[in-house]
Parts: structure tokens; sequence; C-alpha cells
């Protein structure tokens, strides 16, 4: 798997807000932990709901800062964020196991 083209997509998807292709590359019962918000967000019903609150909701675009790929499986990424929230921007990471060139588990966290 090309963790740097799928970094590079999952950016663009979420910068258009395009919630099909943003739930195309997350397995069916993926399970994403958003210890920001304080809940856990499992398979797409729930992916979906993250995604519509606080990417299209907040108007968040995504900027990448620094990928560490751990392993052809595993990545951590540190993000910047910008939109419709009290900071305005806001750093960030995700943590993301893939299984099959899609993302089977996830952890994102703002960095305060």
């Amino acid at each position: 798997m090309e963790i740097e083209k799928f970094t590079a997509n999952f950016i663009a998807i979420s910068n258009t807000y395009d919630t099909k292709n943003y739930l195309e590359i997350w397995h069916n019962d993926a399970v994403l932990e958003g210890p920001s918000v304080g809940r856990k967000f499992i398979g797409h019903t729930r992916i979906k709901d993250y995604f519509e609150s606080y990417f299209i909701g907040y108007k968040t675009q995504t900027r990448l800062v620094k990928l560490g790929i751990i392993n052809e499986n595993e990545d951590q990424i540190e993000f910047e964020f910008t939109g419709d929230f009290p900071k305005r921007e806001i750093g960030g990471t995700f943590e993301f196991i893939f299984k099959n060139g899609k993302i089977e588990k996830a952890k994102e966290d703002l960095i305060h």
C-alpha cells in the first residue's frame, strides 16, 4: 500500500466534503476512536456522522504537517485543521491501521 498516496487522497476527500468517497476508504466495520470528542465511532453509519459533524459541519480544511509511516499497515499523521470552530485553527493527529488498502482502525486526537 502506498501510504503517501493514501494520505493525499484522504486530505483531498476530506477537504471537498466528499462523504461517499470518504466512507469508501474505511472498512464497513471500521473503528474510529475519537478522544477529542469523547466518542467511539463504529461502522460506516457512525463514521459518516463523525465526518458530517466535524468536517462538513465545521467547514474543516485539513493540511498535512507530518507523515510518520510505522510500517506498511500503520501510520501516524500530524495535521493542521482550520474551520468554523472556536479556535479557528488547531493541530491534530490521526493514527491509522490499514487492512487491504482501507482503514480498519483509527484514532484521532486534537493537540491542545
